[in-house]
């Protein structure tokens, strides 16, 4: 468990300035998360891990074309093009 001398070498560490009082405060929040901790790890969680919470069937679609190729009429349309590439006025100088 957490003792003063502990709490003293985070608290160097951590360039902190602490009291007795302070210390002691701490000593009892980290003393409660490790013993927190510790009844934790009594549970049984050997469970498979889980994308979802609700197991459902993926609905994968066939993955195929549904439109046709429409670059040219595009290119058309735009104010400059070259090579199939659409040409824009220069931004950054």
């Amino acid at each position: 468990m957490i003792d003063v001398q502990t709490i003293q070498k985070l608290a160097e560490l951590a360039r902190l300035k602490i009291s007795a009082a302070e210390a002691d405060f701490y000593i009892q929040q980290l003393n409660d998360i490790l013993t927190l901790e510790e009844k934790l790890k009594t549970f049984d969680t050997d469970v498979a891990p889980l994308f979802h919470s609700i197991e459902t069937p993926e609905h994968w679609r066939e993955d195929c074309v549904t439109e046709t190729d429409q670059r040219a009429l595009m290119q058309s349309i735009a104010p400059k093009s070259l090579a199939g590439l659409y040409l824009v006025p220069k931004v950054i100088e």
